[in-house]
Formats: C-alpha cells, structure tokens, sequence
C-alpha cells in the first residue's frame, strides 16, 4: 500500500492475505485521515474538533447502515462495507477519534499511567481490530496485542522527542522529568543534556520492556498474520536499538528504519518462529 506519511511499520503490505486487504486498507484510511484532521495543515483547535465531530457522526451513520455525509466518501464508503462485512466493532473505530481529541486538546502526561490510557485509545484499538479480522478473541491475545501496540506508541513517542517538542507536544511523563531535575522549558527548546538522555534511556527501557511482554504472540498466530506481526515487533526493537546506538539524544535527531534494516528484521521475525 502506497502511503504519504513515514510509516515504521507495514501496512496492508503483501504478508495481509489478500481477502482481507480491503478491510484493513479501509482502517488504515479512516485512522491517516482522522490523525490528520487532529494533526495537519494550520486549523485552529476549535475548528479541528468540530471536523472530528463531524467525521464522528459519519462513523456513527455506516455503523448504523446509514448514508455519511459528503465530506469523506473515500473514507466512509470503503469502511461502511467493511464494518458491516466482518462486523467491526463500532467502539475501537470510536475509540480512536477520542485520542484524536485529545491529541488537539494537548493535555499534560502526569505520569505512565496516563500515557497507557492515552494509548489504550490512539494504538491499542489498531491491534485488536487487526485481531478481530483474524478471528482471534482469547484474553491473553488480546493482552499481548495492547502491550505491542501500547509499545509502539511508546517508541514513537520516545523516537519523535524533538520533533514533537518543536510542535509543542510533550508525551514525558510530568513526573518523571521532575525527578530527572528538567523542566518543561528545557524539553521544549530542545536541550540535550546527560539528565535527558538517561529518562529517554529509562523510557525505552519501559516500552522494551512491554514489546517483549507482548511478542510471544506473533509466533502464536498462524501464516501470514504471524509474520506480520513478527516484523512488527522486531521493527520496533530495531527502532529502540538505533535510540540507544545515538546515545538516547532523540531530542536532537530521529532515528528511522531503512531498507538497509530488513535483512535483519527478517533474520530476527523468523527467529521468533524457530525459538518457540
């Protein structure tokens, strides 16, 4: 699937089966548009979260077997077939455009708590639609799938320090970068300092920690969508490997992957496979 934006990770790539390309095409659609509505271009706040109302009441209309309105017919023509197709829950799609909101509203991270709830709505519903698709509805599955997509998110945000400061986002928690003896104001001007690098250190050490906490469910998934996967979390291992290789100054620079990676990443997905 060709996209615009810089993606980490696959999506609908040739690993998908192809039956259900069209639905998670649809997803991917419906989550790049609603980020950017949240994101993009130079709208005041208000006015962005008066089009995510209106892309809200469009998700409502499909769900409900009901026509959307005008505004994003690529969006909600191809989802409303695919909702109703495989019975996509109405509540994950939902979920997403609450982190969307809050991503406009810009509020604080007092600490990791708040962070996780931030990503129990911006990633983790991505997973359990996925899971959904696949016809895999066990509990510890589902666990597994918030700890990866909650990692991932995490990873992003820890990859993205800089750029998201120079935005005015700040995703660290509030107390720990009380405790590491910085301020909001250092964050925001981006100055790179020991006491910096190691929270940033500390925090991928914690997403690392949930990615491995959640990986033993890609070797557990049969075929295609085990591979898939696979590669998912070994691209976010390889991410954090590329932080700690830059000594953790993410605030100055962002790390990527590369087609130079994935000779590695497939090495390491199909170690995941031959190591269970």
């Amino acid at each position: 699937m060709s996209v615009e934006h810089y993606e980490n990770f696959p999506v609908a790539s040739l690993l998908c089966p192809p039956a259900l390309r069209p639905a998670v095409t649809a997803i991917y659609h419906y989550a790049r548009t609603a980020d950017d509505l949240a994101d993009e271009g130079s709208a005041a706040a208000a006015q962005r979260l008066a089009d995510l109302a209106d892309y809200r009441a469009d998700l409502d209309a499909v769900a409900d077997g009901a026509a959307p309105g005008g505004r994003w017919p690529a969006v909600f023509g191809p989802l409303g077939v695919q909702m109703h197709r495989h019975a996509l829950p109405r509540r994950l799609l939902s979920d997403l455009l609450d982190a969307f909101e809050q991503d406009v509203r810009n509020p604080p991270y007092p600490d990791r708590a708040a962070l996780l709830d931030y990503c129990r709505r911006s990633a983790n519903p991505i997973g359990r639609l996925l899971l959904h698709l696949y016809g895999v509805a066990d509990a510890e599955s589902l666990r597994r799938s918030d700890a990866i997509c909650s990692a991932l998110q995490l990873i992003n945000f820890w990859q993205d320090l800089g750029v998201d400061a120079a935005r005015g986002r700040f995703y660290v928690p509030r107390d720990e970068l009380r405790a590491a003896g910085l301020s909001l104001d250092e964050l925001a001007q981006r100055q790179d300092s020991p006491a910096l690098r190691a929270l940033v250190r500390r925090l991928c050490d914690w997403a690392g920690e949930l990615m491995r906490e959640g990986a033993p469910l890609a070797p557990s998934l049969p075929g295609r969508a085990g591979w898939e996967l696979r590669l998912v979390v070994q691209g976010g291992l390889r991410i954090l490997e590329k932080i700690a290789a830059m000594d953790h100054a993410t605030v100055r620079s962002r790390p990527t992957l590369s087609a130079a990676d994935a000779p590695r990443l497939l090495w390491r997905a199909w170690r995941m496979g031959a190591q269970r």
